[in-house]
């Protein structure tokens, strides 16, 4: 069987090993593919059995040129860079890897949240730069401190993610209100389930877990803000488009919201001219919440399960049933 990795090197820039993957089949492995040029996609694919891409997309134009494509593997939950009804059309399994980043993803929330709190990285660079050796006082500091307990954290979207992310911020001394979809027994035991309307007027914290849907796009938006308290604090390392970044930089630059922690923006890699980048407050990072190693371990185990699955002809995490 042939193996095509067609952008490798966010999964694996040199820390891990391909090697439980390379003992399947014959492996080649890219770093980088482009990901608007199908040309190249089709030609780096060219007869292989089965394609792993991350961010690659996979269209009908792909399937329709590299017909010995017999399965795809998914290197992230989200899978919209393939046509999977294509895939499904001709056979071809679609498989995903969930799961594997639940507790780097609520760690990373959290640390969104801590650093708005207390701005340990601004400080940090005061103290090296010479400021406190300076200082008239025994201490100082730049921006309003914020102690967590008591305060409430609203999660929108509380499966495995939000759940992580709701029971730490329980150990904080937090109140954790949801809204999900879906309630269930689990979430009972960490959080008190509210609608929507009710999370966006009681929460001090808001953070979004929820899949980017329809009908969750555009979630936080200048009307859903207005619903909000008056220096609210938004936490989002789920999907960009959930928030209208126009009126979440309005919101800051207002001081509506006291400050957000962003992991992920609409268009990535982010734009110059991303209207964030001119937000107070605003702490945004590239899209890292899920890479700790362990994390990307995990997936890379449960990538090769998925495949080794299907060549034992049992495929598993298939998304186009």
């Amino acid at each position: 069987m042939k193996i095509v990795v067609l952008d490798g090197y966010t999964e694996n820039p040199g820390d891990l090993s391909w090697g439980d993957m390379e003992a399947l089949g014959e492996l080649t492995v890219y770093d980088r593919t482009s990901l608007t040029d199908m040309q190249e996609v089709i030609d780096r694919i060219g007869d292989a059995d089965a394609v792993i891409t991350n961010k690659t997309p996979l269209p009908k134009e792909v399937f329709d040129a590299c017909r010995n494509i017999r399965y795809v593997g998914v290197l992230a939950t989200g899978y919209n860079v393939v046509d999977v009804d294509t895939a499904r059309e001709r056979g071809i399994p679609v498989c995903n890897i969930p799961t594997y980043g639940t507790a780097a993803v609520g760690q990373f929330a959290i640390a969104l949240l801590l650093e708005i709190c207390h701005h340990i990285g601004h400080h940090d660079k005061a103290v090296h730069e010479g400021r406190w050796e300076k200082n008239s006082d025994w201490c100082f500091w730049d921006y309003p401190l914020i102690e967590l307990a008591d305060k409430t954290m609203g999660i929108v979207g509380f499966g495995r993610i939000g759940q992580a992310t709701g029971r730490i911020a329980k150990a904080l001394g937090m109140k954790v209100i949801a809204n999900d979809e879906y309630p269930n027994d689990s979430g009972r035991e960490i959080a008190h389930y509210v609608s929507r309307e009710e999370l966006f007027a009681r929460a001090d914290v808001i953070a979004l877990h929820c899949p980017l849907f329809p009908s969750t796009q555009g979630l936080v938006n200048k009307e859903s803000i207005a619903k909000m308290k008056d220096g609210v604090i938004i936490i989002n390392n789920s999907r960009g488009p959930l928030i209208v970044e126009e009126d979440l930089r309005d919101a800051l630059n207002s001081g509506k919201v006291a400050g957000a922690g962003l992991d992920v923006v609409s268009t990535e890699p982010i734009r110059g001219d991303n209207p964030l980048l001119q937000a107070r407050n605003c702490i945004i990072t590239p899209h890292i919440s899920w890479a700790p190693k362990e994390s990307r371990q995990r997936l890379m185990d449960i990538a090769v399960e998925d495949l080794k699955a299907f060549t034992d002809g049992a495929p598993i995490n298939v998304v186009n049933k």
